[in-house]
């Protein structure tokens, strides 16, 4: 037998292993052909009973017969829990490998390693007979942003800030701002944020409550502090990150009215600015109404949007798109 159709017979067995229930009345061979087709593999159910009555000279696993259609099944106190990767599993971890790795501390990652390993092997074994092996090599995911090169991370400064996440204890960091200027802070860690190729520790700084974002790469030194962090009353990540403070603007929905140009318009037909959106066509275009975060991230948008908008209210909003453009104006000009 070829070395990869005896891979992919050794991964088929191994799946069905996995697949086996732990009592009657089991599963039968046309159940297990559904399951292992939904897995990738192109198996007929005579191929099944082949692979079962084989597999039952080896392990612990017999064949209900007491009623038809017959059911396979481990038997009592004979179940192996079962070590490596079905196709499913290791598609999984390909495919969030790369986002995975800013997040872990060393010590999960490293655990981690093999399994990415492994899943890349099954993978490439598989992939010649198992369609489900080759779907990593037919998606991948494009920022509509400018591909923008992630910041380099110093290791030292990224196991450091795990640490303290995991110990909730208190760091004191040497921080460079946009600006370039450097500031000395002691922080309470409460959370990591991976917002597109950017690492942000969410925090609170010395003995104050409010929330704070902090790119870990510009994070220069790091020490991890023997006093344990103070964690807000109530603070959920979850709640944070939806909050819109990692759209970097004030807390709150502000009425957006805005006129938008016909093309404008069919866009945000199809993927609206928010969940509470309306449309309403006028000559030249539409008359858009929304309530959206107030934040830098809607006034960036706007401005991308150029001859396309026109904002209206708030007011404040209209002020800044205003002045952003008559500085660019005086740039160009």
């Amino acid at each position: 037998m070829p070395k990869a159709a005896q891979h992919h017979a050794l991964a088929r067995q191994w799946q069905i292993l996995r697949l086996l229930p732990t009592k009657p009345p089991g599963m039968t061979s046309r159940e297990l052909v559904d399951k292992l087709e939904r897995e990738g593999f192109s198996v007929t159910k005579r191929t099944v009973e082949r692979d079962l009555a084989e597999l039952s000279t080896i392990f612990g696993i017999a064949c209900n017969d007491k009623g038809m259609p017959y059911g396979w099944h481990w038997m009592k106190g004979e179940y192996a829990d079962l070590p490596g990767l079905s196709v499913s599993d290791a598609l999984s971890l390909r495919l969030v490998e790369d986002l995975l790795r800013p997040l872990l501390p060393s010590a999960i990652l490293e655990s981690l390693e093999a399994r990415f390993g492994q899943a890349k092997a099954k993978l490439a074994e598989l992939s010649a007979d198992n369609p489900n092996a080759r779907w990593a090599d037919k998606v991948r995911y494009v920022s509509p942003a400018l591909p923008f090169v992630p910041p380099k991370i110093d290791p030292a400064v990224l196991d450091a800030v795990h640490e303290a996440l995991l110990t909730e204890h208190q760091i004191a960091v040497e921080y460079q701002k946009a600006s370039g200027e450097q500031q000395t802070y002691r922080l309470h860690p409460l959370g990591l944020v991976q917002r597109g190729q950017i690492t942000y520790l969410v925090a609170t700084a010395y003995e104050y409550a409010d929330m704070r974002l902090y790119a870990v790469h510009r994070i220069k030194k790091v020490a991890c502090l023997a006093d344990e962090a103070i964690r807000p009353a109530l603070f959920s990540l979850e709640e944070y990150a939806s909050s819109g403070a990692m759209e970097f603007g004030s807390p709150g929905l502000v009425e957006l009215e805005a006129w938008v140009s016909d093309d404008l318009a069919g866009v945000l037909r199809e993927t609206p600015i928010s969940a509470q959106q309306e449309l309403i066509p006028v000559k030249g275009g539409c008359l858009l109404s929304a309530k959206i975060q107030n934040s830098w991230q809607l006034t960036w948008w706007v401005l991308s949007q150029a001859e396309n908008i026109c904002v209206m209210q708030p007011v404040i909003l209209k002020t800044a798109i205003s002045e952003h453009l008559r500085k660019t104006i005086e740039l160009y000009q």
